[in-house]
């Protein structure tokens, strides 16, 4: 069925058009280069999968609890409104959920892939343009794997969120080789990366655990790579400069933040979009899942070296500076170490399954004879 007939809303011009600009940048110089982003570059070759063989899609999901989602997260537990919805309703509600947050992962990943090919076409240097010729492979496959899950398990996707899109917008439209790093891989890569993490933890259904730990093991060298690139080049910047970077990274953050309400969800079951933002907004599980979603953001900013007092009073007023002092070597280290021990897990499952097969045909043949 074509993707277009699944939308919950009209998703807008298709194709949607974002004017580029700036400079398509070549290097003569091939040889050589920084050893950290090479031995990346070499890691994202090693690295490489298909997401058709590594994920079990054979894997069933009920479309109505494809997470496993607890009533109490749900932004409409606690209100009239919940009273009012029958099992059938809420099952319904949490589809539209599953539904809406696995649509922006989706459309996210397809910007990460638009805004990997601008790095390779406007970065200056040799091996930043290697390695990002490899994220542009990740992120195209992570697309697919979104939208195989949202086509076959839950058949419901949702339009781009309008703050992602603006996000997007602003980013791809900006001359500076450096800024689709910084909108794509810092804010719109950190802020996925901890929403995932957040489900990949929580869910008790095993295909998008799956699904979230093999994309995240991925996303784990991508912000390393921004971190590189980034961190490298800041340090050659004015002050004017980098305050230009600090006030874009201080509207993204704004935007992210109120991205993440799933309102389009609530007026798709009769909820005002006045009433749906109010509920959204005092909503305590959304309030530390907002929160808990800057957990990778912070401490990057702060690695590459946008840590203005601007900057720093933005995230107190969102109650997320204390994050800056997150060890984030520590969390990727950790999603690469979940990824690995899924894998095992699977593969010796699967190990265990054939050697009972065999010993039970074993077993069949001697009976018989």
């Amino acid at each position: 069925m074509p993707t277009h007939d699944l939308y919950t809303d009209e998703p807008g011009d298709s194709p949607w058009q974002v004017p580029a600009s700036g400079a398509a940048r070549f290097s003569w110089e091939y040889d050589g280069g920084r050893d950290r982003l090479l031995a990346l570059y070499q890691k994202g070759k090693d690295k490489q999968w298909d997401g058709q063989r590594r994920i079990d899609w054979e894997l069933e999901v009920d479309p109505y609890d494809p997470l496993g989602t607890p009533d109490e997260a749900m932004s409409l537990y606690g209100t009239p409104h919940w009273d009012k919805l029958t099992d059938r309703d809420k099952g319904e509600l949490r589809k539209h959920y599953a539904s809406w947050q696995f649509s922006q992962f989706l459309h996210g990943e397809q910007g990460a892939m638009i805004c990997a090919a601008r790095i390779v076409e406007s970065v200056p240097d040799m091996d930043a343009k290697f390695y990002s010729a490899t994220q542009t492979m990740d992120e195209a496959r992570h697309a697919e794997i979104y939208g195989r899950f949202l086509h076959e398990k839950i058949g419901m996707l949702y339009p781009i969120n309008d703050n992602l899109r603006s996000l997007l917008g602003d980013t791809l439209r900006d001359s500076r080789w450096d800024m689709p790093y910084l909108g794509m891989q810092v804010l719109i890569e950190g802020l996925a990366l901890a929403a995932f993490g957040m489900i990949r933890d929580t869910t008790n259904k095993p295909l998008p655990k799956q699904i979230l730990a093999y994309v995240m093991q991925d996303e784990a060298r991508h912000v390393a790579f921004g971190r590189m690139a980034l961190r490298d080049y800041y340090k050659q910047l004015t002050d004017a400069e980098l305050r230009e970077r600090e006030e874009f990274v201080i509207e993204g953050c704004y935007l992210m933040r109120d991205r993440l309400r799933g309102v389009e969800v609530l007026e798709n079951f009769g909820v005002a979009r006045a009433e749906a933002e109010r509920i959204s907004e005092d909503s305590e599980f959304l309030q530390l899942f907002r929160k808990l979603l800057f957990s990778r953001i912070v401490p990057c900013v702060k690695d590459i070296g946008l840590w203005g007092r601007r900057l720093q009073q933005a995230y107190v007023d969102m109650g997320v500076l204390e994050m800056g002092d997150s060890s984030l070597d520590l969390l990727m280290a950790q999603d690469e170490e979940i990824a690995e021990r899924l894998d095992a897990e699977r593969f010796a499952a699967e190990e265990r399954q054939r050697v009972a097969e065999v010993e039970e045909a074993i077993e069949s043949g001697a009976a018989e004879a």
